[in-house]
C-alpha cells in the first residue's frame, strides 16, 4: 500500500478526535495562531497570522492528502477543534512529526495523546519507517512529550524561526517503526 491508498479518516482516541482537516478550519487555525505563545513555537509560521495565508494552506490539504505529501488532522475535544497534529514533507517513507494546541489546553496530555495517535497512523496504516520532529530550544514542555512518546534526540541546529524572524537552537528528534 502506498501513502496515496490511504482514504481520509479520523482517529479516535480516548479524549480526542483527530479528523482530517476541511477548509472550515481555517478560522478556527487563525484564532489559535494569534496567540503569541502558540505560534513562536512554531518555527515557519508568520505571527500574527494571515487569514489569507491559513485559508490557502487549509485549501491545500485534501491535494497534499491525496498525493501522500502530508496528512494533517484537526484535534478536537468534544466537537470542537483545539490544535492540529499532523505528518508533512512525506518522502521516503519518513516524515516529519508536529503538533500545536490551543494555550488553553496546554499541559493536560492532549499533544502527547494526539501525537501517540499519529503515530500509530504513521507506521501502521501510512507504513512509514521514521518520524523525525524537533523543538524551539526554550519549548522543553515539548522535548519531554517527545521523549514520552519515543523519540530519540537527534541533534541541535541552528534553523530560522519565521514566527520569531530570528535564528534559533533547534532540539531534532527521531522515532523508527522498529524502536517500539
Amino acid at each position: 500500500m502506498s501513502a496515496v491508498d490511504i482514504a481520509p479518516r479520523s482517529l479516535p482516541t480516548e479524549r480526542l478526535v483527530l479528523r482530517p482537516t476541511r477548509n472550515a478550519d481555517a478560522g478556527r487555525a487563525f484564532d489559535i495562531q494569534s496567540d503569541w505563545e502558540v505560534t513562536r513555537m512554531l518555527r515557519t509560521t508568520s505571527f500574527p497570522p494571515s487569514r489569507q495565508q491559513m485559508i490557502q494552506w487549509f485549501a491545500d490539504h485534501l491535494r497534499h492528502w491525496r498525493t501522500g505529501e502530508a496528512y494533517r488532522f484537526a484535534v478536537e475535544l468534544e466537537g470542537r477543534m483545539i490544535g492540529m497534529a499532523y505528518l508533512d514533507a512525506i518522502a521516503e517513507r519518513e516524515a516529519n512529526l508536529g503538533y500545536w494546541l490551543d494555550r488553553a489546553h496546554w499541559r493536560q496530555g492532549y499533544a502527547s495523546e494526539a501525537a501517540r495517535a499519529l503515530i500509530h497512523f504513521a507506521f501502521n496504516d501510512a507504513h512509514l519507517l521514521r518520524l523525525r520532529a524537533g523543538h524551539a530550544y526554550d519549548n522543553p514542555a515539548s522535548g519531554r512529550v517527545l521523549a514520552k512518546l519515543g523519540f530519540k534526540p537527534h541533534d541541535i541546529v541552528q534553523r530560522d524561526s519565521q514566527s520569531r524572524c530570528e535564528t534559533i537552537m533547534q532540539h531534532r528528534y527521531v522515532l523508527e517503526a522498529n524502536a517500539g
